[in-house]
């Protein structure tokens, strides 16, 4: 009998064949507190929702359960050696840490797309994302057996059993 994922997504087997898996860890960095605080939550809430679609991934409870997102708040920020001024529009970098073979070139671009458009949506200057120096997005795939939990290494097949199984 082939184990079926919860909410019509398929088969684990298929999961992993089409790599439909889900697990990350977003970190946005940036100087978020100067951000009105209804802006800061569009974006949390935005995030993981965004990348979870990027990825192809089943929106049930087991996957949003491993897919996280931490904000780190940067006090200054150098560019070029230089510090920038005070009320300078605020520069973010995203990471988007996934499992080494959960990615392919069409959803690396979309995780840059999504993750870009989150950030801009909530912005005052949506305008001034489609320059290259307002927002990096790092896409960090962990190879097999780099990635760990409750003690143990977990592999891609874990994952993908973990999220058809809750």
């Amino acid at each position: 009998m082939e184990l079926q994922a919860p909410g019509g997504c398929g088969s684990v087997d298929a999961l992993l064949e089409h790599q439909q898996v889900d697990v990350a860890l977003t970190e946005l960095r940036g100087q978020v507190e100067q951000m009105p605080q209804e802006r800061r939550e569009k974006i949390g809430g935005q995030l993981v929702s965004e990348v979870m679609i990027a990825e192809g991934a089943p929106d049930v409870e087991a996957a949003r359960s491993i897919s996280w997102l931490v904000v780190n708040e940067i006090d200054a920020w150098f560019v070029g050696g230089r510090q920038l001024p005070a009320g300078e529009k605020p520069k973010y970098v995203v990471r988007v840490g996934v499992p080494a073979g959960s990615m392919n070139d069409d959803k690396r671009r979309d995780i840059v797309r999504r993750v870009t458009r989150v950030l801009a949506d909530a912005d005052i200057d949506p305008g001034r994302f489609t320059q290259a120096t307002t927002a990096w997005v790092h896409i960090n795939e962990i190879p097999e057996g780099n990635w760990g939990a409750g003690g143990e290494i977990v592999r891609i097949e874990d994952i993908v059993a973990l999220v058809a199984n809750g």
